[in-house]
This record gives structure tokens, sequence and C-alpha cells, in this order.
């Protein structure tokens, strides 16, 4: 119980709590004499002598149960076993139909079987939880886990399950229970993985230090980043920027006097008898044309935010940018960034395109820019994508992305998302990558420092 108390402090001061040794003290001193059979008295004894100033009570109040209350996960039931053996044959059967993911999730809520710990971990290395130290983004990450275990797809898969049971014979009545007693399970499953997402963001808390917070926040991935930590990352952009200034310029220096232009040298020399007096080099070093379109629906609104905010301070190293923002339709954005800061415009664009949940549609997009600005993109353009390729099943529109695509001197796409979900639920990523020539995960700022400088080398 010691070594959880001092987790649960150190939880409190990653969270902005102030906490003194001597307040420290003082806590482990008042369970000395209070206990910690009586629930109530441990936690007031905690929150008395740990905390001193009134705007600190919620982040107790938050942190307080996801270390020392094991919350109650709703009791699974087990519809399965209460069929007939007729009954329980039509059901294996059926069941026989689905294959993979799908079928495992299907057994699971049948038989009313909740997560084990390994799957729980395969899950956490899946959504990258272990670096997530958000609270506010415990739903969030739940939403991930579930995406992960095809959540949506199983709950078609349910139905498809009864309709295809009530074709093989089994009567209202055992379908009925059957359905009900799975879906009740799912819901049993969200909340073991609501409480494992709090759980577990509780204790990366826990194991924070302010230096770790600071020299994590490049490494951090873009769906766990709360308010100060994208206004911290803000400033760090300028001086990423600065440096890819440099590099590019560098290059671009190297490039114009280091490749021999054979044709070129001739033709000068010819006055000189053919002899090569004066050397003439190639010069591929041309300043990008950027052609830029990013989702800044919530799931994606610190990466475009930040994507967006270093490309426009490396506008001299840089011929042209057409900036685009879309989440259900497409706006083009460039004129916001004339004559402000690229946070200031960004937060611009954002203000009046404000992001939601569930409402992205790239293809809807793609129309509006086939329609309205292809002229924008030429066989000097770099046309980029920024987005996690989800289109809420609407139509992707291949055959206009891939016209895109061929009109473009290359198409690259900028993806958030781990490369295994790539694909799943409604992602379309795995229909658009073999039309781009790069893509790159880019989860974090430094893979999205990384994924800019090498995209802006002129092929």
């Amino acid at each position: 119980m010691d070594q959880r108390i001092v987790q649960f402090i150190a939880a409190l001061r990653a969270g902005g709590v102030r906490i003194s040794l001597a307040e420290s003290e003082d806590a482990f001193h008042a369970i000395e004499h209070l206990g910690i059979h009586n629930q109530d008295a441990f936690r007031l004894s905690l929150r008395t002598t740990l905390v001193k100033d009134s705007k600190d009570l919620p982040r107790f109040d938050q942190l307080f149960p996801l270390f020392f209350q094991s919350g109650d996960i709703p009791a699974m039931l087990t519809p399965g076993q209460d069929l007939s053996p007729e009954e329980a044959q039509l059901l294996a059967q059926a069941l026989r139909q689905f294959s993979g993911q799908l079928r495992k999730m299907l057994e699971k809520l049948a038989k009313g079987e909740p997560l084990t710990a390994q799957e729980m971990n395969q899950l956490d290395q899946l959504v990258s939880s272990n670096e997530t130290t958000d609270l506010r983004y415990q739903n969030w990450l739940t939403r991930q886990m579930e995406q992960a275990l095809h959540f949506k797809e199983v709950r078609r898969a349910m139905q498809e399950l009864m309709d295809l049971l009530s074709q093989m014979g089994m009567n209202r009545k055992s379908l009925d229970k059957l359905m009900k007693g799975m879906q009740a399970n799912q819901e049993a499953l969200h909340e073991q993985l609501r409480q494992h997402a709090g759980q577990r963001i509780a204790e990366n808390l826990s194991r924070q230090t302010p230096q770790d917070r600071m020299d994590g926040l490049y490494n951090r991935p873009f769906r766990t980043l709360s308010g100060d930590d994208l206004q911290q990352l803000h400033h760090e952009v300028q001086r990423l920027a600065a440096i890819l200034r440099t590099r590019l310029a560098l290059r671009m220096k190297h490039a114009r006097s280091g490749q021999l232009d054979a044709k070129a040298t001739l033709r000068t020399n010819l006055k000189n008898g053919g002899v090569p007096i004066e050397i003439r080099h190639r010069n591929h070093a041309l300043k990008p044309r950027i052609v830029v379109l990013c989702d800044i629906s919530t799931s994606m609104r610190a990466c475009s935010e930040l994507m967006l905010g270093m490309l426009f301070a490396i506008q001299d190293q840089i011929s042209k940018t057409f900036a685009f923002a879309f989440i259900d339709d497409l706006k083009y954005i460039s004129p916001y960034f004339v004559g402000r800061q690229p946070s200031e415009a960004v937060g611009a664009v954002l203000q009046e395109m404000p992001s939601g949940y569930y409402n992205t549609d790239l293809g809807s997009s793609l129309i509006t820019f086939s329609h309205n600005y292809l002229d924008t993109l030429d066989r000097k353009s770099t046309f980029i994508i920024v987005g996690d390729a989800r289109n809420n099943y609407n139509d992707p529109n291949l055959e206009i992305f891939r016209s895109i695509a061929r009109r473009s001197r290359s198409t690259i796409w900028l993806n958030p998302e781990a490369v295994p979900l790539w694909g799943t639920g409604d992602s379309d990523m795995l229909k658009y990558a073999p039309l781009c020539q790069r893509t790159f995960q880019v989860s974090n700022l430094a893979q999205l420092a990384e994924a800019i400088d090498h995209l802006l080398i002129a092929p």
C-alpha cells in the first residue's frame, strides 16, 4: 500500500498539484493513525494532507479512485450456456460462418468471457496506452481500444448472427435472450476497457517527472497531448523550423554545385574549341511547390495544427504553398497565414471550422478540390495529405485521388495512426497508400519533423 500511495502522490505532482516532502510525510502519519480499512477516512486523510488549494480538488477526486478503488465491472452473462443442446449446436455452426477477430469476439460475448490480462497488454501495445498521461483522454483511449477490437463490426456481426440463426430455425425467444445477453456483455467489455484506460493513464502519470514531461513531448503521440502540451510544442515548432530552413538551404546550395551538366558544359565551351574550361552544373535544387490537405477533425487536430505551423514557418524555402483544411468538406486556408504567425493562423482556421467526431469525409473534400482547385497542381507540385484516412464509411473517391496523384510531381501521405490500424474499421488508408509515392506514420512531433525533412528533398 505504501508504494501505491507513493505512486498516487507522484501522479498528483505530474498532474500539477504542488506537494512538498513534508506534506507527503504528513499523509503517511495520518494514515498510520486512521488506517486504510475505512475508505472514507482514508480518502479524507490523503485529501486533507496533500491538497492545499481548492483548484486541485478535482484532480485529486479524479485520480483517487484510479489508484485505490477497484471499479466493479458489470458481471458477464452466459447466454450461450442457457441454450438447449440443439440450439448450442446451431450457434456453434453459425459462428463458423465468421472468421478471424469477428469470430473470436462473438464467441467471447456468447460465453461471457472478459478480456484477459494478456489481451489487455496486447491492446496497450497496439494503441500506445503506455505513453498517455492526460486523463481527459480516458474515453478517447477507450474508443481506440474498442476500434482495435472492431466493436462496430462486432455489433453488425451480432445482428448477422441472429439473422443466420433465425434462418436455421432457432426460436424467437432464444434469439432475443441470446442477443440481449451478448449486447450486455459488450457493454461490460466497454466498462472493462474504460477502467483499464483510466488506470493505465494514472500509472503513466505516477512515473512521470517534470523533466520527463519536457523530454517526452517530442515523442508523445499527438492524440495524448493536452492544450498546455500543444502550446509548448508550438514554441518547439519554431525552433525545429529554423533547423529545417538551414538544412534545406544547404542542400540546395550543394545540389546547385554538385552535379555536372554535360550538355550545358559542351555548349558553353564551343567557343573554346570544345575544351571544358567552364564547367556547368545542373540545378535540381528547385524550391518545392506544396499543395497540402489537412484533416482538422478532433482526432487529427494536433497533428494538422503542428504540420501547418511548421510548413508556414519555412516558407522562405518553399516556392509556393496552397493549404487546405477539411472535415466533411474542403476550405482554402492559405490566406489565413498572410500577416499572421503560424500558430495564430491555425487558431483562426480551427475557430472557423470547429472540429468534431465521426463526421470526416475526405471523399467529399476530394470532389471539391477536383472541381475548384485542381489548377493549384502541376508537375512541380508535391501533393501532401495529412489525415488518418477514416472516412466514416463514405465513398473514398479513389479515382479522383488517382487523377490528382497523376497530376502531381509526387504524392505523400502523413498518417498519425499506428500502421497496424491502417485499413481497420472505417480506415481507407490501404486503398489510398498504393497511389502515393511515400507514406509516413507521424504519431508525434519527432516523426512529423523527420517526415517533413524527407518530403522536401526534391527527387
